[in-house]
C-alpha cells in the first residue's frame, strides 16, 4: 500500500481562536497520504499528546469538509452527498490522554470491492471538553481536525496551469499561478521556480502547499525564498520560469505576472 496524505489542520471552535487556553492537544504525524485498492482495509494510527498537567478528555468523531477560498477546511457533521464516511471505523468515541502523556488512536477505512477509482476524503475530529472563557457567554471547546485523503484504485491528480496573476497575501503583492485539477484525486504543487522582475532582480519562488481538489481551480501563491532581513520588494512585471511537480507529474512554467 503506497502512502499518500492525511493533512492535519489545527483550529478552535467558532466563538474564539485564541482563548481556549485549557486545550493543549497535539496530534502526530501532522500530515499523511494514503492509497487503497477496492476490497481492502486501510488502517492508520494517530498519536495524541497532552503536554498539560491534568488528564485531557476528548470526544472523537468523523466529519465531511470543504475548502474555503483561503484553502482552510470547513468541517460539518451531516453526511455530505457521496461521503465515504460510512466506510470508516474509529476505535472509540471518547478517549482520555494522561497528563504529560500520549495515546495512540486507531482508525480504519473498509473500501468496498465495487468502489470506483476516486478519492475518499473525510476528517477525524478530536474535541476537548467545553470550558468557560472570560468575556464569553457560552463555554468554548477546542478541536483538532485531521484531514484524510485516501486515493482509491488508480485515482490521481491532473494539475494544469491556466495562467498567472498578482495577489495580495499577508500585506504583500505576490505572484500566483491559477491551477486547475482535471483529475479525480487532490494535488498540490511542489518545487521551486526562478523569476526575474522588471528591475532585473532574480528571485527563487516556492508554491504554497494549498491542495487543489478534483475538478477545482485555485490560485497558488508563489512565495519568495528570502534571506534573513530581506524583503520581497518585487518590481512587476515578473517573468517566471521553471518546473513544478506533484508526485510523478512534472509541470513546466513559463509565464509573466503583472499587477
Amino acid at each position: 500500500m503506497r502512502l499518500l496524505l492525511i493533512a492535519a489542520a489545527l483550529f478552535l471552535s467558532a466563538a474564539t481562536q485564541a482563548q481556549a487556553q485549557g486545550f493543549q492537544a497535539q496530534v502526530s504525524p501532522p500530515r499523511f497520504e494514503a492509497g487503497a485498492k477496492p476490497g481492502t482495509v486501510y488502517r492508520e494510527v494517530i498519536e495524541i499528546s497532552n503536554p498539560g498537567q491534568t488528564p485531557m478528555r476528548l470526544s472523537v468523531s468523523t466529519a465531511d469538509w470543504v475548502l474555503d477560498e483561503q484553502g482552510t477546511a470547513q468541517f460539518s457533521a451531516p453526511l455530505a452527498p457521496g461521503s465515504c464516511r460510512p466506510w470508516t471505523a474509529i476505535e472509540a468515541t471518547r478517549i482520555e490522554v494522561p497528563a504529560n502523556g500520549r495515546k495512540r488512536f486507531r482508525f480504519e477505512v473498509r473500501v468496498p470491492a465495487d468502489a470506483v477509482s476516486g478519492q475518499c476524503r473525510f476528517g477525524l475530529m478530536f474535541e476537548g471538553e467545553p470550558t468557560q472563557v472570560e468575556g464569553m457567554a457560552m463555554p468554548v471547546a477546542g478541536r483538532i481536525g485531521v484531514i484524510v485523503y485516501l486515493d482509491i484504485g488508480d485515482a490521481r491528480a491532473d494539475l494544469r496551469i491556466l495562467g498567472s496573476k498578482v495577489v495580495e497575501a499577508g500585506g504583500q503583492w505576490l505572484p500566483a499561478l491559477s491551477v486547475e485539477n482535471a483529475g479525480n484525486a487532490h494535488g498540490r504543487l511542489g518545487g521551486l521556480v526562478d523569476a526575474t522582475d522588471a528591475a532585473g532582480r532574480r528571485w527563487t519562488l516556492g508554491p504554497s502547499t494549498v491542495p487543489i481538489l478534483p475538478g477545482g481551480r485555485r490560485d497558488v501563491t508563489l512565495i519568495p525564498m528570502l534571506a534573513e532581513g530581506e524583503s520581497a520588494d518585487i518590481r512587476y512585471p515578473l517573468h517566471i520560469r521553471g518546473r513544478l511537480e506533484w508526485r510523478d507529474q512534472r509541470i513546466d512554467v513559463d509565464t509573466h505576472a503583472d499587477r
